[in-house]
């Protein structure tokens, strides 16, 4: 058992800061939080916090780890004026390009970084068409490695190579979902990553590959992560093609569930949206993300029952994501307030939650020893009434001090368990070869 003595004890959802508490953790959970702990189980190994704040993991709910070797890239990228130029001339090369090698030091450096960031856990939708079969378990081991609880899947398309492409990615899905239970019967390693069913989008995936990803949705139990109406092309596409709403088609094929995750949804109908609400399936917002590719802004979000954040790729500080998506809702003239948006924050949690059939995101007895630990000297009061405040306009990644995952300390004073910097150097090695086969793909 391991007792942190002397927390500020900070929850986001229900809002709770209380100082001078004791959370023992044994195994994978937190078995008690309360006072003077450290005499009621005086065999425990004891960390004095002196005062930091303690919070549930923070959940970055929508990601792309596949392009963690692309800051600052030097490939030859196009013009891009709009948001579908943008995608065939720097992200659709880039998928193309990945192999084993660079997928897995992606996968890895992005999953360190998450940690440093404060995350506990990331959802990430993955890409690589001319590597499908064993990609996400090579990104399964990043996680591993890094320690970082998380999710991922594989994002079925039809863009390069139609069916047989359709088929390749619902196949690695299954596969990855059947070797996620493998794994969990053996039980010879901590249960730390789970599986989505992954597409694209609706405009690259069509009538077929929906009815091929809604038959895997049904052999493996698991839900639906894809992009939808992230431009008001994906939305022109569906109706001149298929004469539905994005959702609504999606829905008639079985696909939106309590598990399912939307990741933008800028343009979707009120409609759609009543769909979404209805089968308690969750939208992800990426306020970044939205602004990077100038595809506009989501007005609609008070209208979701279930909101989360994710950056999209722009890597996993989700601190300073909360913190543009407030700033952005404002200068749109949106009515929510900080809270509402620390609640879509905390949300991640019961992503993880549903998925891992698990308790997540409170401070209390029975819930996952998925930890955030920040150093932070407020020079205000610090309540449950203005966490938002503080995290909007204060507390930021660089409080971060140590991160738990599944109670073992996977970040601890700044430091990682393991030398990363052999890791970096290699990477960046990796990185410039990537850049090279981009450059050599029409």
């Amino acid at each position: 058992m391991l007792i942190l003595k002397n927390a500020t004890a900070v929850q986001f959802e229900p809002a709770m800061v209380k100082e001078d508490i004791d959370i023992a953790i044994e195994g994978s959970l937190i078995k008690e939080v309360g006072s003077n702990l450290v005499a009621k189980y005086p065999q425990a190994k004891v960390k004095d916090m002196k005062g930091q704040l303690v919070m549930p993991g923070i959940v970055c709910s929508h990601n792309h780890f596949y392009s963690g070797l692309s800051r600052g890239i030097m490939a030859n990228i196009k013009p891009s004026p709009d948001f579908i130029s943008t995608l065939k001339n720097l992200w659709w090369r880039l998928d193309r390009a990945l192999d084993e090698e660079s997928l897995y030091y992606s996968g890895l450096i992005c999953s360190l970084e998450a940690l440093k960031s404060g995350c506990t856990s990331v959802i990430d939708h993955h890409a690589s068409p001319y590597y499908i079969q064993g990609s996400l378990n090579t990104l399964r081991k990043g996680f591993l490695k890094a320690g970082l609880r998380g999710m991922t899947c594989f994002e079925t398309t039809d863009r390069n190579d139609g069916n047989r492409e359709l088929q390749a990615g619902v196949e690695e899905n299954i596969a990855f979902a059947k070797l996620i239970d493998a794994a969990k019967a053996k039980g010879d390693e901590p249960y730390l990553v789970e599986a989505h069913i992954g597409a694209h989008a609706p405009f690259t995936v069509s009538n077929e590959g929906l009815s091929m990803l809604g038959e895997a949705l049904k052999v493996t139990g698991r839900g639906m992560h894809i992009h939808a109406a992230e431009d008001s092309y994906d939305v022109s596409h569906s109706h001149d093609h298929y004469g539905q709403d994005l959702i609504e088609r999606l829905d008639s094929f079985g696909l939106i569930s309590a598990k399912t995750l939307v990741a933008h949804g800028l343009y979707l109908s009120d409609n759609d949206i009543a769909i979404i609400n209805k089968h308690d399936a969750f939208l992800v917002h990426n306020a970044r993300s939205n602004m990077n590719n100038h595809v506009g802004y989501n007005h609609k979000l008070p209208s979701y029952k279930n909101l989360a954040l994710g950056t999209d790729g722009i890597g996993s500080d989700m601190f300073e994501e909360m913190k543009f998506a407030f700033f952005k809702h404002r200068d749109a003239g949106g009515p929510l307030w900080p809270d509402s948006f620390i609640r879509y924050l905390s949300n991640g949690n019961e992503l993880m939650a549903r998925n891992f059939g698990a308790k997540f995101g409170r401070l209390e007895a029975g819930y996952k020893a998925d930890l955030t630990i920040c150093d932070y000297p407020s020079p205000t009061p610090l309540l449950k009434e203005n966490i938002g405040g503080h995290i909007a306009f204060g507390l930021g990644s660089n409080s971060v001090n140590s991160v738990m995952v599944e109670g073992q300390m996977v970040y601890e004073d700044r430091e990682y368990p393991f030398d990363v910097t052999p890791v970096f150097a290699e990477a960046a090695k990796v990185a410039k070869r990537l850049w090279q086969r981009m450059d050599a793909l029409k």
